[in-house]
């Protein structure tokens, strides 16, 4: 066995040193979509099957940064968007441009601009609500779906003619859909749920280059407008999901009942896991973040 030098030693050390820091295809980059008059601005790193990952409010795509970081290392392609109104993306104004068929198609540039026809879709809150609506309506964009916190539509509509502990936890979501419901908001405010001071910084920049009123957009047009003693919609009004579905929820949320998980299995045509994080709350993916970045890379990796 040949003996090292001290300068052999300290070159191979720092060979190695050097071989463990990230490159540059590991550090996320910005790149924009295309939507029709709309740019979507979107943060990417990594190589391999394309990820797409979409927040909820108020958030913005750095909520992803953990997740990002393990999926890349692990050999996927992840892509963390600001949704419109957010951030560096376009602010188009009206309620109707907030619509659900438009936020999919937010969706679907992004993956079109990273060269791909399909993707593992990630959401989270109205993220996670417009990741269900795309498998629904765009099943040839997703090919494996990921939730966090909110409930198929079936289950929401459920939960909220009949669980009163949902309808009051919902009534915030009322307050939203009313009008100038937007003046009462700050950026302060809104990054007022940011645990880390390293983030919150990036938060408040974010924020305040955000539209308010486009965030309150989001409800005004896509909330569920059910009440007590509303009949839910009948379960063959949705079409079979037929990608692997994983659902994670903080079992402390005070936004989405964890209730509204039940059922879900029928209606994915492929298997299902739900996870339950009994003390994350609504930010699931920061408040039990080992847990969840861990769960979806192993999930992905058994299904790759």
């Amino acid at each position: 066995m040949r003996k090292l030098t001290l300068a052999g030693a300290i070159a191979v050390a720092m060979t190695l040193a050097a071989s463990t820091q990230a490159t540059p295809a590991q550090i996320p980059k910005d790149h924009y979509a295309q939507n029709g008059d709309v740019k979507i601005h979107y943060m990417a790193e990594g190589k391999g099957p394309l990820v797409v990952m979409i927040h909820g409010f108020p958030d913005y795509w750095a909520t992803w940064k953990p997740l990002m970081a393990t999926l890349s290392a692990a050999g996927y392609r992840v892509a963390a968007m600001d949704t419109r109104g957010y951030n560096l993306s376009d602010k188009p104004q009206g309620v109707a441009a907030y619509a659900m068929p438009n936020l999919i198609g937010d969706v679907g540039a992004v993956i079109k601009a990273e060269g791909q026809t399909n993707a593992i879709v990630v959401g989270h809150d109205w993220g996670a609500a417009i990741a269900w609506q795309t498998v629904l309506n765009r099943p040839d964009l997703v090919n494996k779906l990921i939730i966090l916190s909110v409930p198929h539509p079936a289950g929401m509509a459920r939960e909220l003619a009949t669980n009163k502990d949902q309808q009051a936890n919902s009534q915030y979501a009322r307050n939203f859909q009313k009008e100038g419901s937007e003046k009462a908001l700050t950026a302060e405010g809104l990054a007022g749920w940011v645990k880390d001071p390293k983030e919150k910084a990036g938060y408040l920049e974010a924020f305040k280059r955000s539209d308010f009123a486009a965030m309150m957009n989001y409800y005004r047009a896509n909330y569920p407008r059910i009440s007590a003693g509303d009949p839910p919609p009948p379960a063959q009004t949705y079409p079979q999901i037929k990608v692997p579905v994983l659902v994670i929820h903080g079992m402390k949320d005070t936004a989405l009942n964890a209730q509204g998980h039940a059922g879900t299995w029928n209606y994915v045509a492929a298997d299902t896991t739900i996870l339950m994080a009994p003390t994350a709350g609504h930010f699931v993916q920061h408040d039990a973040e080992a847990l969840v970045d861990r769960t979806i890379k192993d999930w992905l990796n058994a299904r790759r």
